[in-house]
């Protein structure tokens, strides 16, 4: 490995997590939120725009609500994480409908994946995520230097 090839990022101890539900899945993500609120309750919550207003109506946690999910949010939540201001995202995605934003949806998830967030699609998973033990510590995470990245590719041009 080249020096500076990676840098470390920390995730915190208090997550900021991203919650996001397509139409058919918004129940089971208020079930799910309720579920697991003794645990979300100590983390920074935000979620695409009808996502985020049925979650604080439901179940009473403050969010920060962005755009719904055609209307850009999905893309601010992309932002947020390139910003290093979202450490994970539990997204139910529906697979069985087609979605006008999906190319929206795949850059999320692409960009997640870049900043090694991470990321659950399912339930299933959301549960493994949520009760790792890693979930209240700090987390080290090694990125490619996207810096270092681009200064290479300039020398090589």
């Amino acid at each position: 490995m080249f020096e500076n090839e990676y840098v470390e990022v920390e995730l915190p101890r208090q997550k900021n997590i991203a919650l996001i539900a397509h139409d058919n899945k918004k129940p089971e993500m208020i079930e799910w939120v309720m579920e697991n609120r003794e645990i979300l309750s100590h983390h920074f919550l935000c979620g695409t725009g009808t996502t985020a207003r049925l979650i604080a109506d439901k179940t009473g946690l403050p969010i920060r609500g962005y755009n719904s999910g055609p209307l850009g949010g999905d893309q601010q939540i992309g932002a947020k994480i390139v910003d290093g201001k979202i450490d994970m995202v539990i997204f139910f995605s529906d697979p069985l409908t087609a979605q006008p934003h999906d190319p929206d949806v795949k850059a999320l998830l692409r960009i997640a994946q870049v900043y090694d967030v991470p990321i659950a699609n399912n339930k299933s998973t959301a549960d493994f995520i949520i009760h790792s033990t890693l979930m209240d510590c700090e987390y080290s995470r090694k990125l490619l230097n996207f810096k270092r990245n681009i200064d290479d590719r300039v020398k090589q041009l």
